[in-house]
């Protein structure tokens, strides 16, 4: 078996919202190196768009229903071991706990687990499934805040085996998807000369889109003449939102956009975006707006502060005050353009396909870059 025939093994939970553009992240690191790729979702059946997307040499979707995978995965189990079987995988990938367990349980192959939330290793029979298997198991957190989360669960394990590797966008992609400002506007039936504040993310308690609105309202008086928020996304607390923005005298100034497909396509209609969730691991909504070139607000809580770094300002999480001095500052000294897509090259597919390589776990692997 030559080097050129060498393959590596990922191994997804789904591809549901961002987990399609995470496992072609993954791919996109073996560009140009000995190794092809075998992407394998667990739950999903077969999708023409996710075999393009997941950029990948092989895709294989094994097509359970999440019920199907709770419990011991025996079948799951099976199938990962047979596949395994099929030909010379250097390693595995596994994003999230469950395509982690099943890795580690159906083949021999050193599994390095991705994890894109926190408190995956909070209960007690995680860390100690990971401590049995700390001989093969590497991990990466999507941020430094997720990594620190996993290495205060799991004490006593070396901190290069547990590391960052953060999300990131092919950058000429997305800015390629983006369409005017203009245009944008009159798809998302906003007004073009509104100073528009833009969120997008699921209506519910993490996302705290309350706080926003709030925050919205009491800068409101200082903002630019016609400032609109802007509200992409849908969820529980659609109806509540709207009698909150209602009751604060804002309900003409607040839009609920609903669910858009293929949202990133209008981030140009937005003046400033803003992401205001209570914690947050990583944040990609925050690298799609950076790719259309608006600058950011953030709450200072997990990950976001990491990507904002540079490209945007930062608020306390729940407190409105600071958001509204925020949106305040936002208008009248916008960030400009040149300093936030010199912030966005940290996390492009090209920084981080560097970044993978130097990695200890991988060195440790002792893995071919080409």
């Amino acid at each position: 078996m030559t080097a050129s025939e060498q393959w590596v093994l990922q191994f997804c939970h789904s591809y549901d919202g961002p987990f399609l553009d995470c496992a072609r992240q993954y791919a996109a690191l073996f560009v140009g190196t000995p190794y092809k790729v075998c992407t394998v979702y667990l739950t999903g059946g077969p999708d023409d768009e996710v075999l393009h997307g997941s950029a990948s040499d092989e895709v294989i979707f094994l097509d359970y229903r999440s019920r199907d995978v709770r419990g011991l995965k025996l079948r799951a189990i099976h199938d990962i071991r047979k596949i395994a079987a099929t030909r010379s995988f250097a390693f595995c990938i596994a994003h999230r706990f469950k395509p982690i367990y099943v890795a580690l349980l159906g083949t021999s192959l050193p599994v390095m687990g991705v994890h894109h939330a926190f408190g995956d290793y909070q209960r007690r029979p995680r860390q100690l499934f990971a401590n049995f298997y700390r001989k093969r198991l590497t991990l990466l957190g999507v941020s430094d805040a997720v990594r620190d989360d996993i290495r205060a669960c799991l004490r006593g394990w070396p901190a290069e085996r547990i590391e960052t590797l953060y999300n990131r966008i092919d950058i000429a992609a997305v800015q390629a998807e983006q369409i005017s400002r203009e245009d944008a506007r009159a798809f998302l039936r906003l007004p073009q000369g509104a100073w528009i504040v833009g969120n997008v993310g699921r209506l519910h308690p993490d996302k705290d889109q309350a706080t926003l609105i709030r925050g919205f309202a009491l800068a409101l008086p200082q903002l630019p003449a016609k400032s609109l928020l802007a509200v992409m996304g849908s969820g529980p607390l659609d109806a509540s939102l709207k009698a909150l923005a209602a009751k604060l005298g804002v309900g003409e100034r607040v839009r609920f956009l609903g669910q858009v497909p293929c949202g990133r396509r209008y981030f140009k209609a937005f003046d400033v975006f803003a992401l205001s969730s209570d914690h947050e691991p990583f944040g990609m909504v925050l690298l799609e707006a950076m790719a259309a070139g608006v600058p950011l607000i953030c709450s200072d809580c997990g990950g976001g502060r990491e990507v904002v770094d540079g490209a945007g300002r930062l608020f306390a999480p729940a407190d409105e005050h600071a958001l509204a001095d925020a949106l305040r500052q936002s208008a009248t000294e916008p960030m400009d353009g040149p300093r936030i897509a010199e912030a966005l090259q940290r996390f492009s597919d090209h920084r981080a396909r560097a970044s993978f390589w130097r990695l200890p776990m991988v060195i440790r692997l002792g893995l071919l870059a080409g």
